[in-house]
């Protein structure tokens, strides 16, 4: 029997051999892939090991290649020849800013009649003319004359049947819910308040004043405060840092000032107050106390933490400071400038179709990507599907 076997071993195909050779390999490396796995779970679902790896990690982030410190001493002279040459340049983009700055106050005095006019129509101090009122609006845009006509008289009726309402009621308080970024600061009783609110104005500060800018909010005589006026004043820095230049990249906020609001009696909202039950220690007897603190609302906005001249801020403050300039930046570029917009949704789809926009161009790329992989005679799908051990480790 041992010679049988012997023969038919002879006898076997080389090109047998070879794949039993390869599938015995194979079946060696599918084990060898599966106990990696089963190890690469264990250890990522252990505390220590993912909090020394995140620790590693961070440690990479930013640490120089050891390239510079390489160089010739008379290499980095060079390189010290470019930074300095890259300090005068962030010189000069701040003059370009500051020369933008004037750019906005100039453009600014133009755009303000318009505003002023917008103004007006919002709270009833002008009436548009007919002239004024026209636009052809997408949908209609293929009705015809006797649709029109017909449409025209439907709107007229309906506007009998109601309460003839002034101006555009509640303009700014609805810009305030269509955009998420304002729409989270409101609260419930914070809208009664922004029906009242009738102008957001933006104001440049003047030539040769340091670089600011404010935000003033005009409210109409109203139950809650007294003001007429709410600002809100951004400080501006557009000058390289000496001590980092190189971390200029434009104009930033420095700090902000909120101004006193004038609170009608019992109608402050940006308080509240509780009630605690004290327990007295000795006697056993209880009382209640009463006990006034700060409350959830959009006219916070007007109170920012205070930036002590050291620049030290605790987390908080910086986090709350970090979205009060987001915030104040976003009325000033985009609120003020296109209100209507907000007010009527077409701005916030905009948005909207930009990032659906850069969405659709990532899921072509990768469908170009997949197309051009299928069509290449040498891929190999289970290349792809078991990459090599140096890219799992990178």
């Amino acid at each position: 029997m041992a010679d049988m076997d012997n023969k038919d071993q002879a006898e076997l195909d080389p090109a047998d051999l070879e794949d039993v050779e390869d599938v015995e390999e194979e079946e060696t490396g599918e084990d060898v892939n599966s106990k990696a796995r089963q190890l690469t779970v264990q250890m990522m679902q252990n505390p220590q090991i993912l909090a020394a790896l995140q620790e590693r990690l961070d440690g990479l982030v930013g640490s120089p290649s050891g390239y510079m410190e390489s160089l010739p001493k008379v290499v980095k002279r060079r390189v010290n020849a470019l930074k300095n040459l890259q300090v005068k340049c962030a010189h000069i983009e701040a003059k370009f800013y500051e020369e933008v700055h004037e750019l906005e106050r100039k453009y600014a005095a133009l755009y303000q009649p318009l505003f002023d006019k917008r103004s007006d129509i919002v709270k009833a101090a002008y009436e548009p003319t007919e002239e004024e009122c026209e636009w052809k609006a997408d949908e209609e845009e293929e009705l015809t004359e006797e649709m029109k006509e017909k449409a025209k008289v439907e709107e007229e009726k309906k506007d009998e049947e109601k309460e003839d309402p002034k101006g555009i009621p509640e303009f700014w308080l609805t810009v305030f819910k269509n955009v998420d970024l304002l729409s989270d600061m409101l609260q419930e009783h914070d809208e009664p308040i922004l029906k009242h609110l009738q102008d957001i104005k933006v104001k440049f500060s003047d030539p040769g004043q340091p670089m600011s800018f404010s935000l003033e909010f005009y409210f109409e005589p109203n139950e809650f405060f007294t003001n007429t006026l709410l600002t809100k004043t951004y400080k501006m820095r557009s000058e390289p840092d000496e001590n980092d230049p190189f971390s200029f990249d434009g104009p930033e906020i420095m700090g902000c000032t909120g101004c006193t609001i004038d609170w009608t009696k019992g109608k402050n909202i940006t308080l509240k107050t509780i009630k605690k039950k004290q327990k007295h220690k000795g006697r056993g007897t209880v009382r209640t106390v009463t006990k006034t603190v700060p409350n959830d609302s959009f006219f916070n906005f007007f109170t920012p933490p205070d930036v002590p001249e050291s620049g030290d801020l605790d987390e908080d403050s910086e986090a709350v400071l970090a979205a009060d300039f987001e915030i104040g930046h976003f009325i000033r570029e985009r609120i003020v400038p296109r209100a209507v917009l907000y007010f009527t949704g077409e701005a916030i789809e905009d948005d909207d179709d930009d990032y659906d926009e850069e969405g659709e161009e990532a899921d072509d790329e990768e469908g170009e990507e997949e197309g051009e992989e299928e069509n290449d005679p040498d891929y190999d799908p289970k290349k792809d599907a078991n990459p090599p051990a140096e890219c799992k480790q990178q």
